[in-house]
């Protein structure tokens, strides 16, 4: 467990029964993309049920005030690397370094895999996160479209893990 006070980060065990409230604060922690990005954010297609899929398949980590939930993170193992997804922190929460913690963790768990990098996507328009990501060492290694879309909608990004 990592501790930055009053934060606590730990791991999502497989019996965590507060999906509603892990669902409730990333669509809170997503909603400022809402008519910024286009297409909409995968967020909107989380439901209760496949949110407890993701954290049954992925190595899950949340953040903890107490016992208030202001923070989560997963990640999907692939061949080369994790995919780090659904980084987020409580908006209330943000710059308080919530989330360098959750990637701290992340970083961990990859090397404890045994996968010396992590891969994430962000969306072309949030310039604000690709500049974070690339303060937390993070550099961008190609651009992709989604579905139906002749123009980059994300750019990918990677960290090196020591």
């Amino acid at each position: 467990m990592l501790t930055l006070y009053p934060v606590s980060i730990s791991r999502i065990p497989a019996d965590f029964g507060r999906m509603e409230e892990l669902l409730d604060l990333i669509m809170r922690a997503f909603a400022y993309m809402d008519g910024v990005i286009d297409p909409p954010s995968s967020a909107h297609r989380l439901t209760v049920e496949n949110l407890r899929e993701k954290c049954a398949a992925e190595i899950a980590f949340v953040a903890l005030e107490g016992e208030r939930l202001v923070g989560c993170v997963f990640l999907a193992e692939r061949t080369d690397h994790f995919y780090l997804g659904k980084l987020a922190v409580d908006p209330s929460y943000q710059g308080r370094g919530t989330g360098r913690l959750l990637l701290k963790a992340a970083e961990e768990a990859a090397v404890a895999g045994g996968k010396p990098r992590i891969e994430l996507q962000t969306r072309v328009e949030l310039t604000a996160n690709q500049t974070a990501f690339a303060q937390m060492g993070f550099v961008e290694t190609g651009r992709s479209a989604h579905a139906g879309f002749d123009r980059p909608t994300s750019i990918t990004m990677r960290k090196a893990l020591a």
